[in-house]
């Protein structure tokens, strides 16, 4: 068999001057004049400049997407199958390079960027079965000589408008199942951290996706808008905070477009007595304080029920000093900085106004060496107890190392605190009690939850999101719901001709 040569690929480097658009299938340097500063958090000082769109680049990457839209669509399901393997598979073998661009501008140490990447990788899997998951529904002789099938098909041009928190994964959230539906697809990622999203459209036109398949246009609320506003887009996909996700949701469906946008969560861990206090308190460590707590599904409060309180606060105390916090440089660094100035200085705040309130600061980042010493965006892992739910340490969303502890005295109390809250994202419940578990996943009305478990993000075959205020839209991200979300459903009713059984009837059509 003849080899086909790939094409040659000058991928993107970390140490790139300007990070451009992607339209068309190649890099495309911004026409705008506007730019924006992209900050090693480690160091703290500006390491690029990132192109900021013009409503004309918008449009000019829309307009790209719906001419590749005619030839994507028409592409039999075997060969785009087989673009997504190449696709799996570049990721798989450059998982590190990508990896250096997560850890270069949103501070990720490499342990975590490349956990992150390996869930994307699981997406790249799910959408390898595309055949089978555009499988439609047939029904023969619903009436005499009659059948009726369902097909599904793309919508067209699609948008994703990912978070800087994760800026591989949830763009490999959406675009797999979107392109390989036969949409094309239009990314505008995080100006803070927009560089991976160059490394990837480059992995996939060296897989083979057609030049305006995948399109990516960096940029800020201007871009933003006019995604949400052009008439050209079917569909838009948003991962971020619930006052922009209520904005996407509202601007985009007043705009006819199909919307699903995941807001912010205050996510909580229930720890009842009976459990295991060394399981509870490694579990609330490792989902409070990785990635620097900026994961909507980071653990934001433990509920520690009745006397598990103290033993619980102390084991998790105990094993703050051992968080290892410095760049993703260092190899025994398991927690990195956060990602701008401005939000660490926002999530150390609540360390001031929670005891100002009367909680208690178990442990405060601000202690830590590089927080005082370092010009990089560093916080230590900080704790505060003996939280109420007017605090502002609850109420709002902190998105960093911070854990706090919220004590009362009975599961009932649990449970009515977490459906109280106007978050739904994820929960978990630590426990050795099958009954109170499986009570608990009955009576939480959260989206995902987990049972000794303290992060229950689903995997790929099944779907991602929350319920309330974490999520605007009826349908869930990637997975099966993620299939729906960027096809729609087209019936046929069919009859062929059999000379002499067709008649006038102007009745309504009846299936007897």
């Amino acid at each position: 068999m003849t080899q086909v040569a790939e094409p040659e690929i000058a991928r993107s480097t970390p140490s790139a001057e300007t990070v451009h658009h992607w339209i068309g299938g190649r890099r495309v340097a911004g026409t705008s004049g506007r730019k924006g500063p992209v900050y090693d958090p480690a160091t703290g000082q500006i390491a690029r400049e990132v192109d900021l769109a013009s409503v004309a680049e918008v449009d000019a990457a829309v307009a790209a997407a719906q001419a590749a839209f005619p030839g994507w669509r028409a592409t039999s399901l075997s060969k785009r199958t087989e673009a997504m393997f190449r696709i799996r598979n570049l990721v798989e073998a450059h998982r590190r390079e990508l990896a250096a661009h997560l850890t270069a501008e949103h501070g990720k140490v490499p342990s975590d960027a490349l956990g992150e990447i390996a869930r994307g990788i699981e997406n790249l899997e799910f959408a390898t079965s595309i055949p089978n998951l555009l499988k439609g529904g047939f029904s023969e002789q619903v009436s005499t000589g009659i059948d009726v099938y369902q097909i599904r098909q793309p919508l067209g041009v699609v948008a994703g408008i990912t978070p800087f928190n994760f800026p591989a994964m949830v763009p490999m959230w959406m675009f797999a199942n979107a392109i390989a539906c036969g949409n094309t697809f239009i990314l505008k990622p995080s100006e803070k951290d927009p560089s991976a999203s160059i490394f990837m459209a480059e992995l996939l036109k060296e897989a083979g996706v057609p030049d305006g398949v995948f399109n990516v246009v960096q940029g800020d609320k201007v871009a933003v808008d006019r995604i949400l506003e052009h008439p050209d887009i079917a569909a838009v996909s948003f991962v971020g905070s619930t006052p922009i996700a209520r904005y996407i949701y509202e601007t985009g469906t007043r705009n006819g477009k199909r919307v699903q946008a995941l807001g912010g969560a205050k996510n909580h861990m229930i720890v009842l007595p009976d459990a295991d206090i060394d399981m509870a308190a490694d579990a609330a460590v490792s989902a409070g304080y990785g990635s620097s707590g900026e994961r909507c599904m980071a653990i934001a409060t433990v509920v520690a029920v009745g006397s598990v309180a103290d033993p619980l606060v102390e084991a998790i105390a105990a094993r703050l000093p051992k968080v290892k916090v410095g760049p993703g440089t260092d190899p025994e660094a398991e927690m990195g900085p956060l990602v701008t100035k401005q939000h660490r200085d926002k999530v150390a705040s609540y360390l001031d106004s929670a005891p100002a309130q009367g909680a208690t600061v178990v442990a405060d980042g601000r202690e830590h060496p590089l927080y005082r010493e370092s010009k990089g965006f560093f916080l230590g892992a900080s704790l505060i107890d003996h939280v109420r739910p007017e605090m502002d340490c609850y109420r709002d969303e902190i998105f960093g190392p911070v854990l706090t502890v919220t004590r009362v005295a009975t599961y009932e109390d649990a449970l009515n605190l977490v459906n109280d809250n106007p978050y739904g994202n994820g929960t978990a419940i630590f426990t050795r009690d099958g009954g109170a578990a499986r009570q608990y996943q009955f009576d939480v009305n959260v989206g995902m939850v987990g049972i000794n478990v303290p992060i229950p993000v689903p995997v790929a075959y099944y779907s991602f999101g929350g319920w309330k205020a974490s999520l605007f839209g009826d349908l869930h991200m990637y997975g099966p719901e993620g299939i729906q979300f960027y096809t729609r459903a087209k019936i046929v009713t069919s009859r062929w001709p059999d000379p002499g059984t067709s008649k006038v009837d102007l009745g309504f059509p009846r299936t007897r």
